[in-house]
C-alpha cells in the first residue's frame, strides 16, 4: 500500500520493486541507542476508541443494500456528516491518524526547539524547526540563500557546463525541498538500491524526470489544456518573483520545453512493466552512444558517479531523449528552465509570496485544497521527513507500546501462515511452482513499528536560521548516504518509511515486508477492539502487503529478490489471466462521467487487496478455532470483518485532486477499493448478497488471484 500523491521518481522503480498507541507528553528517561522503548502508561480505558467493538456503527447508511453499495452502506453516514478540512484537497482514514500523530510529533519537535539545553538529534530537530517557523529571517534575506544555485545556473556557457549543473543536481530518493515524496522535477533521478539482476550487490537505477506537473499527460492530453495554461501563468509568476526578466516569454518557452520532454517519458504503464525497465543494463560508455547530446563523462563526473560500471537505466528513450533535447533546445532555454525549477523547488523555503504561490497553484489549482496549511504543519512535516529517524527514534521512546508491537507481530505470523495455506491449496498452480512461491513466503522477512537501529545524523549541519541551507544541506547528506551503498554489501534493515509515518510498503528486492508504529492505530488497529474488526482492518493492510510479493511485478521475484521467472508457462498464463480480468472489472469503474479507473495502472495494487482481503479472512478464522463465533450488536464475526475492511478506506476528496489520483496514483479510490469484496465468497454469505444486486457477480466472474 502506497498512498502517498505524487511519487514519480521511485514509482518509476520502487512501484514497480518496492512497493492502539496511549500518548504520553512527559519527556522519557533517556535510553541507549537502538534500545526498545519503555511502554507509554496505559489508557485509563479499555473500550475501544470507535464503538463498542472497534466499528462505527453511527457512520453507516443502513438504507443501502450492502449488495447494492457495500462501501456506501459502511460508510455512507461518514461521507454524510465528515468535511474535508480547508487546508487539505481530501480526507481519509490516513488523515484521521495522522491529524493526532500531527498533535504528538508538534509537541515532540516544538519541546525540542524551546529546549536551551537540548543536545545532538534533539538540538537538530529543534533548530530545524525553529528555522523554517523563522519568517520574518526568511522574509529579510530574500532570495539571497539560492543565489550560489542560481549563480551556476547563469555561468552555463555550453552543452559541458549545462552536462555538470545537471550531475551536479542529481538527487537520490526524494526530493527534500518539495516535499513531494518521490517526485523529481530534475532532468533525472537515481535510485540506489539491490541489483535486480544480481542479489549480491547495489546498484544505481537511473529514471526519467524534468517536468513541473505530476504526469507527462498534462501536458499532452487536450482535456489538461487548462491545467497547463494554469502552469505557465505558475511558472511567470515564480520567475517574476525571482526578478527575472521577460518573464512571460521565458514562462512560454519553459512550459514547451517541458512539454519536449513530457513527449519522450515513459508512460506510467510503460514504467511499471518491469521486465521493459529491467533489461537496460548501461555502461558508463553506453550513455554517450545510445543517448547522445549531454556529456556525460562530465555528467557523471559532477554526479559522484564517475567510478561506477553499470545502471539500469529505466526509461531509456527518456533518458535518450531529454540528452537530445539537452544539445538541440536552445542554452538559454535551459537556464531559465533551471532557474524556475530552483526557485519553485525551495518556495516554501522562500519569503512568503513564493510559499503562497507554490500553494496557489499546486495546492489550490491542482488539487483543489481551499486553504494553504498552517505554516506550523508545513513545518512540523518538513522536519519530520528530513529528520526522519531522528523524530521517529523520540517518538517511539514517548508514544509507543511495546504490547502493540508484539501484538501486531502475531497477527502478521498468523496472516502470513495463512497465505501459504491458500498457495497449498490452490488447484490451478503445479507442483513446480508452488514450490518456489512457498519458499518465498518462507523467506519473507518482517519489520514492525520501528528499526533496530536508528540512522545517523551526527554529521548533518543543521542551523537555526539557515532554513534553505538545512534543507540543501540534509538532501545532499542523503544523495551521500545513498552512493554510499555502492560497492559496499547489500543490507536489508533500511527502514523506507519512518516510524511516524501512517503506511505500509513491500520491497520485492529485498523479500521484506515493513509496517511503520503510526499506522497501528485505530480505525486500522485497536488493541482493545474486536478481532474481527482488526483483522479486517490492520489484518487486510498486512494481507495487502503480503500480496505485494505477489502481485503482477512482485510475482516476477524470487525468495532472494531477484528478477527470475519461477513459473511454469501455464501457471503464468493463468495467473496472468486472473489479473487481466481485475484490470477490466476496475476499468469499469467511473468516478467522473469522462474519467474511469485504469485497470491496468492499479493492478497490482487491485491484486494486493483481492488477496489481502482473503488471506486477513483466512487468518482470522485460524485465529478464532476453538472459540465459540459471538454475534455483537447484531453483526456475526463476518460481518465485523467486512465491516472493519471496508471503514479503513473511507475516504472523501475534492473533484481536482480525485482526478489528479485517477490519473497518476497506482491505487484506486477507497471507494473503489472497499468494493473489492465482491470478489471474495464469503461476503456474499455474509450479507446475504443476490442476483440482482448491483454489485454481485456470478461465482465464475470472481476475481481469485491468489
Amino acid at each position: 500500500m502506497r498512498p502517498l500523491p505524487r511519487r514519480l521518481l521511485a514509482v518509476t522503480v520502487s512501484a514497480a520493486l518496492v512497493a492502539g498507541l496511549a500518548a504520553c507528553n512527559r519527556q522519557p528517561t533517556p535510553q541507549p541507542e537502538g534500545a526498545a522503548p519503555k511502554a507509554a502508561p496505559a489508557a485509563a480505558s479499555t473500550k475501544p476508541v470507535l464503538g463498542t467493538f472497534g466499528f462505527d456503527t453511527a457512520g453507516m447508511d443502513r438504507s443501502v443494500a450492502p449488495g447494492d453499495d457495500f462501501y456506501q452502506y459502511a460508510n455512507g453516514g461518514w461521507m454524510k456528516t465528515t468535511e474535508i478540512p480547508a487546508d487539505r484537497s481530501s480526507f481519509n482514514s490516513f488523515t484521521r491518524i495522522s491529524l493526532d500523530t500531527e498533535k504528538q510529533v508538534r509537541d515532540l519537535i516544538e519541546g525540542a526547539a524551546k529546549d536551551k539545553n537540548a543536545s545532538g538529534d534533539l538540538r537538530r530537530i529543534g533548530d530545524y524547526y525553529t528555522a523554517f517557523m523563522d519568517e520574518a529571517g526568511i522574509e529579510g534575506k530574500g532570495i539571497a540563500p539560492l543565489k550560489p544555485t542560481l549563480d551556476a545556473i547563469n555561468a552555463i556557457t555550453d552543452v559541458k557546463s549545462l552536462s555538470n549543473e545537471f550531475g551536479s543536481e542529481l538527487r537520490a530518493d526524494v526530493d527534500l525541498l518539495n516535499n513531494t515524496d518521490y517526485f523529481t522535477d530534475r532532468p533525472f533521478g537515481v535510485w540506489i538500491t539491490q541489483d535486480i539482476h544480481d542479489p549480491t550487490r547495489n546498484i544505481p537505477y537511473f529514471v526519467q524526470g524534468g517536468l513541473g506537473l505530476p504526469d507527462r499527460s498534462y501536458y499532452l492530453d487536450p482535456k489538461s489544456a487548462a491545467l497547463k495554461t494554469a502552469y505557465q501563468a505558475h511558472v511567470q509568476k515564480v520567475l517574476e518573483l525571482g526578478g527575472v526578466a521577460d518573464a512571460a516569454a521565458k514562462a512560454a518557452r519553459i512550459v514547451a520545453l517541458e512539454t519536449a520532454i513530457a513527449k519522450v517519458h515513459a508512460t506510467q504503464e510503460q514504467t511499471n512493466d518491469v521486465d521493459r525497465g529491467s533489461k537496460n543494463v548501461w555502461t558508463q560508455e553506453d550513455f554517450a552512444k545510445k543517448a547522445p547530446g549531454l556529456d556525460w563523462a562530465t555528467f557523471m563526473g559532477a554526479a559522484k558517479l564517475g567510478g561506477q560500471k553499470d545502471f539500469v537505466v529505466w526509461q531509456p528513450e527518456a533518458v535518450a531523449g531529454i540528452s537530445k533535447l539537452a544539445a538541440s533546445e536552445p542554452l538559454d532555454t535551459w537556464k531559465d528552465y533551471l532557474t524556475f525549477h530552483a526557485l519553485d523547488r525551495a518556495s516554501s523555503l522562500l519569503p512568503k509570496a513564493f510559499a503562497d504561490e507554490q500553494f496557489a497553484f499546486y495546492g489550490h489549482t491542482l488539487n483543489g485544497t481551499p486553504q494553504q496549511r498552517d505554516r506550523w504543519k508545513r513545518a512540523v512535516s518538513m522536519t519530520s521527513n528530513v529528520l526522519g529517524e531522528a523524530v521517529g527514534h523520540e517518538y517511539v521512546k514517548r508514544y509507543v507500546d511495546p504490547k502493540t508491537k508484539a501484538r501486531a507481530e502475531e497477527m502478521v505470523k498468523n496472516i502470513v501462515a495463512a497465505f501459504g495455506k491458500r498457495i497449498d491449496a490452490l488447484d490451478w498452480m503445479s507442483p513446480e511452482t508452488k514450490a518456489a512461491a512457498k519458499a518465498k513466503v518462507e523467506g519473507l522477512q518482517v519489520a514492525v513499528a520501528y528499526p533496530d537501529t536508528w540512522r545517523d545524523y551526527s554529521a548533518l549541519d543543521i542551523k537555526p536560521d539557515d532554513a534553505l541551507g538545512n534543507a540543501q544541506r540534509a538532501e545532499m547528506a542523503e544523495y551521500q548516504r545513498n552512493l554510499a551503498k555502492l560497492g559496499a554489501p547489500v543490507k536489508h534493515d533500511e527502514w523506507y518509511m519512518t516510524p511516524q509515518t501512517i503506511n505500509a510498503v513491500n520491497i520485492p528486492l529485498e523479500n521484506r515486508l515493513i509496517f511503520p508504529a503510526a499506522i497501528l492505530q485505530p480505525p486500522f488497529f485497536d488493541p482493545n477492539a474486536d478481532d474481527a474488526v482488526n483483522y479486517g482492518a490492520i489484518g487486510s493492510v498486512i494481507g495487502h502487503e503480503i500480496s505485494h510479493s505477489f502481485d503482477n511485478s512482485g510475482a516476477l521475484f524470487d525468495a532472494q529478490g531477484k528478477l527470475h521467472n519461477w513459473w511454469t508457462p501455464a501457471d503464468f498464463k493463468k495467473f496472468d489471466a486472473a489479473g487481466q480480468a481485475l484490470a477490466a472489472q476496475f476499468s469499469a469503474y467511473k468516478p467522473f462521467p469522462d474519467l474511469a479507473i485504469n485497470g491496468k495502472l492499479n493492478l497490482g495494487e487491485n491484486i494486493a487487496d483481492v488477496a489481502g482481503i482473503a488471506t486477513a479472512l483466512d487468518a482470522y478464522h485460524l485465529s478464532q478455532q476453538g472459540k465459540t463465533p459471538q454475534t455483537l450488536e447484531g453483526f456475526s464475526p463476518d460481518q465485523r470483518f467486512f465491516l472493519g475492511f471496508a471503514q479503513a478506506w473511507r475516504s472523501k476528496a475534492r473533484d481536482e485532486a480525485m482526478r489528479n489520483a485517477v490519473l497518476t496514483d497506482v491505487h484506486s479510490p477507497g471507494r473503489y477499493r472497499a468494493q473489492t469484496v465482491r470478489n471474495v465468497d464469503a461476503w456474499y454469505d455474509a450479507f446475504d448478497v443476490k442476483p440482482g444486486q448491483a454489485l454481485y457477480l456470478a461465482p465464475d466472474k470472481r476475481v481469485k488471484v491468489w
